[in-house]
C-alpha cells in the first residue's frame, strides 16, 4: 500500500523510552476521492515496535457504488508489506510478475528489498472493506535482498472465548511458517465479551496491540479502534480484557528491538538523504530498479513521487519522554 501523503515528511525510526498509548491520525488513501485511513506508526512519539515501521487501519468502508481502492503502481524499498484483511478483497499485482487476492484472515507478506513496484485494488464483488496495512523495515544486512511474496492462511484456534491466528512468528504454541529478516510476531485475538486473557510472551520483544473494534484493555489502558497500546521489552506476560458488551478484535505486533537507525519517505526506506534522493529519481526516471506491473487498468498508469522538500532529509529521534 501507497503513502499517498502529497507532502510527506522524513521519519527517522529509532528506539525510544515512550510507554503508552498511540493514537491515529487520519489520511487519504488513493485520491481525491479515496477511502480513509488511520494511521498510527510512524509518529514522533515512537516509530517502530521490533521491525514494524508502518501501520495503517481502514475501514469498515462500504464501497458499492464508489470507487473503492485503487492504488496504482507504485514504489518500494527496504522494507516488506504485511497485508491483513477483516473483511473484502483485494487484487494485488507486483513487478516480480505476481498476481494474487488477498482475503479476510490470509497473510500476503511481499518483499521489496532494493526495489518492487505493486498495484492495490478492491475487487468488484467487496461491498464492505476493512483491514490492516502494515511495513516491516528491512536490516541493513538484507535491504537490498531479492523482491519475493509469501502467502499463509493460518488455521484459527478458539479457547475460552478467544480466537487465536498467528501469522507471523510465534504465541502461544501456533508457529507462522513465513520467513522474517528479523525476530517478529504478528497475530489476530478475537474476544468474545466478557473474555479476558494473559499471554506468555518473548521477554526480549516490544509488543504494541492495535485495536480493530470494540473495546479491549491492553497495558492498562483501554483502547480506542486504532490505537495502539505499547509495551517494551522485559515482560513475561502480556493481559487483555474485553471491557465491551460486544465482541472485541485486536492485531497483536511485536519483533526484537531494531537497534539500526532508519529514514523514511514516502514509500522509501534509507538511511540517509542519498538514499531517498536516489530512490525517487529512480522510481521517475523509470529505472529498472522498480520493475513494471503487467496487468494494472486505472486512470493513471503510476504515482508520480511527491517533490522532495527542500532541506537536506535529516532524521528526526523520537523525543524521551
Amino acid at each position: 500500500m501507497s503513502n499517498t501523503d502529497a507532502s510527506p515528511a522524513e521519519v527517522d525510526c529509532v528506539a525510544s523510552s515512550f510507554a503508552g498509548v498511540l493514537h491515529p491520525r487520519d489520511v487519504p488513501l488513493g485520491g481525491p476521492r479515496a477511502i480513509r485511513v488511520r494511521r498510527t506508526l510512524p509518529q514522533r512519539e515512537r516509530s517502530l515496535i521490533g521491525a514494524w515501521c508502518f501501520a495503517d487501519h481502514y475501514g469498515p468502508h462500504d464501497v458499492r457504488g464508489g470507487t473503492g481502492m485503487d492504488v496504482p503502481p507504485h514504489p518500494h524499498t527496504g522494507l516488506q508489506t504485511v497485508s491483513w484483511l477483516f473483511s473484502g478483497e483485494v487484487e494485488h499485482r507486483d513487478s516480480a510478475g505476481v498476481h494474487a487476492m488477498v482475503r479476510p484472515g490470509e497473510l500476503n507478506l511481499m518483499t521489496a528489498g532494493a526495489g518492487i513496484c505493486h498495484s492495490e485494488v478492491s475487487t468488484a464483488g467487496t461491498s464492505v472493506l476493512h483491514g490492516l496495512q502494515l511495513w516491516v523495515a528491512l536490516p541493513d544486512a538484507h535491504r537490498d535482498t531479492d523482491r519475493d511474496f509469501a502467502h499463509y492462511a493460518p488455521r484459527p484456534r478458539a479457547a475460552g472465548g478467544v480466537t487465536l491466528r498467528v501469522f507471523l512468528g510465534e504465541l502461544d504454541g501456533d508457529s507462522s511458517p513465513v520467513h522474517t529478516f528479523t525476530p517478529l510476531l504478528g497475530a489476530q485475538l478475537d474476544l468474545d465479551p466478557g473474555a479476558e486473557l494473559t499471554l506468555d510472551i518473548d521477554d526480549t520483544f516490544e509488543h504494541g496491540v492495535l485495536l480493530d473494534q470494540g473495546e479491549i484493555e491492553a497495558c492498562g489502558s483501554v483502547l480506542a479502534v486504532a490505537d495502539l497500546a505499547y509495551q517494551g521489552a522485559g515482560h513475561r506476560q502480556l493481559h487483555l480484557a474485553n471491557r465491551g458488551d460486544g465482541p472485541a478484535r485486536a492485531v497483536l505486533l511485536g519483533g526484537a528491538p531494531f537497534d539500526e537507525q532508519l529514514v523514511m519517505w514516502w514509500n522509501f526506506v534509507g538511511r540517509n538523504h542519498d538514499d531517498i534522493v536516489a530512490h525517487r529519481e529512480q522510481w521517475q526516471n523509470y529505472d529498472d530498479r522498480f520493475g513494471t506491473v503487467d496487468g494494472y487498468v486505472g486512470p493513471v498508469t503510476r504515482l508520480p513521487a511527491p517533490p522532495l522538500p527542500r532541506a537536506t532529509l535529516r532524521p528526526r529521534a523520537n523525543p524521551e519522554v
